[in-house]
């Protein structure tokens, strides 16, 4: 399999970190959507990363998509959404209140840091940055001592892992002191090797 995309996105890397969890081998090209814009169109006409090169060459596109994949792949045993009832209820709830609190946290990086300082609209940033930190307080509010869903890791974790991260490397001031339980279970993941040797080097 072949990775494309940077670990700086939170969306590669939560398929990354994934994939290694998981024991399954990938090769990985870290095009940028700017610098290797053609390379990320051949296989996404969305110009999007992450995407993911199976084995046979078929093309996987978004993280949810292609995590969706992966746990097909692997079957219900070891899934990182458990396949029927209140456990995977509980984990796609705690799964939407990650993935829409990164959305947000992305948007308002983009619209911060990648646009002319004129061009920014603060307003706007300020929604986003809220919107993404009441996803982040209720999931701060369902961290245990051990996971989001009990004693098992989802997916949930990896993608809460990757997003703190993410914050922590562009908009530091974000999480800073902000989620405690959520900030104790990203260290716990970030300790299991196959999670933190993906987070972004700079």
């Amino acid at each position: 399999m072949i990775l494309i995309g940077r670990n700086l996105s939170p969306f590669v890397r939560r398929v990354g970190a994934s994939l290694a969890v998981l024991g399954i081998p990938y090769e990985q090209r870290h095009y940028g959507t700017v610098d290797q814009r053609a390379e990320i169109l051949s296989l996404n006409p969305l110009g999007r990363v992450p995407a993911l090169v199976m084995d046979d060459g078929e093309v996987l596109v978004d993280s949810v998509a292609i995590l969706d994949a992966i746990d097909d792949l692997v079957g219900p045993d070891r899934a990182l959404v458990p396949a029927t009832g209140a456990p995977r209820r509980a984990a796609m709830r705690a799964l939407a209140l990650a993935v829409g609190a990164t959305e947000k946290l992305v948007a308002a990086y983009q619209e911060t840091k990648r646009r002319p300082a004129e061009l920014v609209w603060a307003e706007a940033a300020g929604k986003l940055l809220d919107q993404a930190a009441g996803g982040f307080a209720a999931l701060d509010m369902m961290a245990g001592e051990a996971w989001l869903c009990g004693d098992r890791m989802t997916q949930a974790d990896i993608t809460v892992t990757c997003a703190l991260d993410f914050a922590d490397a562009v908009l530091p001031d974000f999480a800073a002191g902000r989620f405690p339980a959520l900030s104790a279970l990203r260290d716990r993941a970030n300790a299991i090797p196959a999670i933190g040797d993906t987070r972004w080097k700079g």
